[in-house]
């Protein structure tokens, strides 16, 4: 917050007329205010969320902000844009954030940032990438971006084959596992392609339940029961973080064991989640707005990649699935909920 500032009328002693030393006196007094400061610039800032509004992660980077000193309302103006997990909409979105003269743009997620850049080439952009911002085609480089993006990356497509040999140790006897993915994401397809690797590896058989749109979901959850899988996982994207309710809920009346990216979806009743700590993840891209408005080029920020993981158990699922997880997994568990 900009420090206040205390007013000083200036004493000002001039000769010549009568009415310059009448002035003289008034001003001497304080009644003449001294020449205003023009306002401090607010910076403008936008956000563009692929889900829907009130997310906790959207909590997360305005509380990192507001820790910075950038209050909505007050000492900053944060204009949130939803696509409610419709990737079709982030075209229009993104047009309309471009055109509000921001300082700098939040993009959650490797597909807002490649529309907004497709319309600004020199706004910047901090992205929160679940997917390789470099294979995307948005930064030369995590160390040296460079161009007008920078931001955090989730590496989601690195830990395919970390989350499926987690699963398998949870629940020995697997062989099928249903995966559900937005096929309209260009990103989750590498990520797929990621996971069928992986499966191979292990001697897992992957099914893909891919849906363009929420109202996909119940098709998609059809093929689960006529592949027979024997668990369910889901590729995290916008699409599919909206549905996770209705996803863990599907898991846990099926009778299957699940296998997520981050704790918003154990805190839904799934089973279980390895990946980063999301809200941190958010919290610190509030660190990358502040460096641009402070005149850092978004281009010189390397991108920050994860060091530390969270595995989450979801104790309660795993009763109500009769599930006993095995000592050599609760020990591996950061936190476990009961």
């Amino acid at each position: 917050m900009a420090p206040d500032r205390t007013r000083h009328a200036r004493r000002r002693f001039l000769q010549g007329s009568l009415s310059f030393v009448g002035l003289g006196l008034l001003s001497g007094c304080g009644l003449v205010p001294s020449r205003a400061r023009p306002p401090a610039k607010v910076p403008r800032v936008g956000f563009l969320q692929g889900s829907s509004s009130g997310s906790v992660t959207e909590a997360a980077f305005r509380a990192g902000l507001a820790d910075l000193g950038y209050v909505d309302g007050r000492t900053a103006a944060i204009e949130s844009r939803y696509a409610e997990g419709r990737t079709e909409r982030l075209q229009d979105l993104a047009s309309e954030l471009v055109g509000l003269n921001l300082d700098v743009l939040v993009a959650t997620g490797i597909n807002g940032a490649v529309v907004v850049r497709e319309r600004s080439s020199t706004l910047p952009i901090v992205v929160l990438a679940g997917s390789d911002p470099v294979q995307a085609g948005l930064v030369a480089s995590y160390a040296s971006p460079g161009g007008s993006v920078t931001g955090v990356t989730a590496i989601s497509h690195q830990l395919s084959a970390k989350r499926l040999a987690l699963l398998q140790e949870a629940v020995p006897g697997i062989a099928r596992v249903g995966t559900l993915w937005n096929l309209e994401s260009p990103t989750k397809a590498e990520e797929w392609r990621e996971t069928e690797h992986a499966a191979r590896t292990l001697g897992l058989r992957v099914s893909s339940l891919g849906l363009r749109s929420p109202g996909d979901l119940d098709g998609a959850l059809d093929m689960a029961r006529a592949e027979r899988v024997d668990a369910l996982m889901a590729l995290n994207e916008a699409l599919t973080v909206g549905l996770r309710t209705r996803i863990a809920d599907f898991a846990l009346a099926s009778g299957l064991p699940s296998m997520f990216e981050f704790g918003e979806w154990t805190d839904a009743g799934g089973l279980l989640s390895y990946g980063p700590d999301r809200l941190a993840q958010y919290r610190r891209a509030a660190t990358y707005v502040d460096k641009i408005l402070k005149g850092t080029p978004a281009g010189e920020i390397p991108i920050e990649q994860p060091t530390a993981f969270d595995f989450i158990i979801n104790l309660k699922t795993a009763q109500a699935l009769r599930l006993t997880i095995p000592p050599s997994v609760l020990q591996q568990a950061s936190e476990t909920i009961q």
